[in-house]
């Protein structure tokens, strides 16, 4: 009974102490692409369940609904929109620093075209 007991103390601690340590990315967050030689800014809501990211960003001329994922420090989320009439899709794969920052790269799909960005958290996030 006593190992049990334990045991099951010590799994509820790790738990919580992962759980604890998880940065909520949940909020408002300005994302900066330098993609194929353009710079741009753009507005994105995400919202964190677990290990699950949701939420929108501003197109150029609609919000576009993003799906993504969180494990650890590495986050990506995608989404599709369009160029001159044809479909594209960005999927983004970068990492949380400890300032609280994301920075990675973006893949432009089908153009086969990739880039840089950075996001940063408005002060709503993490809230």
């Amino acid at each position: 009974m006593k190992p049990t007991l334990i045991a099951s103390l010590f799994i509820f601690a790790a738990t919580s102490a992962l759980a604890a340590g998880s940065p909520s990315l949940t909020g408002q967050w300005t994302v900066h692409n330098s993609i194929a030689g353009n710079e741009s800014d753009q507005e994105c809501k995400f919202v964190q369940t677990e290990t699950k990211l949701t939420g929108t960003c501003k197109g150029t001329e609609k919000d576009v609904l993003i799906t993504g994922s969180i494990d650890g420090n590495k986050v990506t989320w995608k989404y599709d929109s369009e160029f001159n009439g044809s479909p594209l899709t960005l999927t983004y794969t970068g990492a949380l620093d400890d300032s609280g920052k994301i920075a990675g790269s973006v893949d432009v799909d089908p153009y086969g075209v990739t880039g840089d960005f950075t996001a940063t958290p408005s002060k709503e996030a993490g809230k």
